[in-house]
């Protein structure tokens, strides 16, 4: 058996939606993702800074629910002992989230495992050859969410797509403006937090995402 064989398949492309860190409650937040899933969200990603570990697996518990009835992956950020407790599809860590080595060459791994590469090629290289699932470039645009972090220039992209066989994630800002750029680039993925539960239609902002992997060719 392939390690790749423990875990999910990945979709080809689509809409990566990040859940905003704020206090809604189970109930309001499983509402907001299956509203960006109806407008067409293929991966959820769990995004919760300040939240307690009670809290974060009766949010989780709710949103895995929802991501198997609709057939959507479901990673949280940054803690792999939480995906697992959870059963999420995969966990994404960052630069200072723990051992990631470690964790993609686990030959019994289950959990996709997403790995931020910021601007920096060379690093998402390593982690292809080391084993890691998908890598995220960014960010491209300023960003509420992270309005310190350092511009990534489009042109990552394209150089990391001559040498990756792995799907690649752009986060940073992105609107359904200045998204295509970006799909053109090479991205596979969109992840948007604000652009998508800041607005006032979640389904139709997400929609508008969406669309985008449709439009690449154009």
């Amino acid at each position: 058996m392939r390690d790749a064989d423990l875990r999910p398949e990945l979709p080809p492309r689509g809409l990566y939606a990040i859940t905003p860190d704020v206090e809604l409650g189970v109930e309001a937040m499983t509402a907001q993702v299956a509203a960006a899933i109806r407008g067409g969200a293929v991966i959820v990603q769990y995004r919760r800074k300040s939240v307690d570990r009670r809290s974060a697996l009766a949010e989780l518990s709710a949103l895995k629910r929802l991501c198997t009835t609709t057939g959507t992956h479901l990673i949280v950020n940054d803690d792999p002992d939480l995906a697992l407790e959870a059963g999420a599809d995969g966990v994404h860590l960052g630069r200072d989230d723990g051992n990631w080595e470690a964790l993609a060459a686990d030959s019994g791994r289950r959990l996709l495992l997403g790995l931020s590469c910021y601007a920096d090629v060379p690093r998402a290289l390593r982690a292809a050859a080391l084993g890691v699932d998908y890598v995220a470039f960014g960010s491209f645009f300023p960003s509420e969410t992270k309005p310190g972090a350092s511009a990534c220039p489009v042109q990552v992209l394209r150089d990391a797509r001559r040498g990756l066989r792995i799907p690649v994630v752009a986060i940073g800002g992105i609107t359904p403006e200045n998204g295509l750029s970006l799909v053109r680039a090479g991205a596979d993925f969109l992840a948007v937090i604000s652009g998508i539960f800041a607005q006032p239609s979640i389904e139709s902002a997400a929609a508008s995402y969406a669309s985008l992997f449709g439009e690449q060719h154009v």
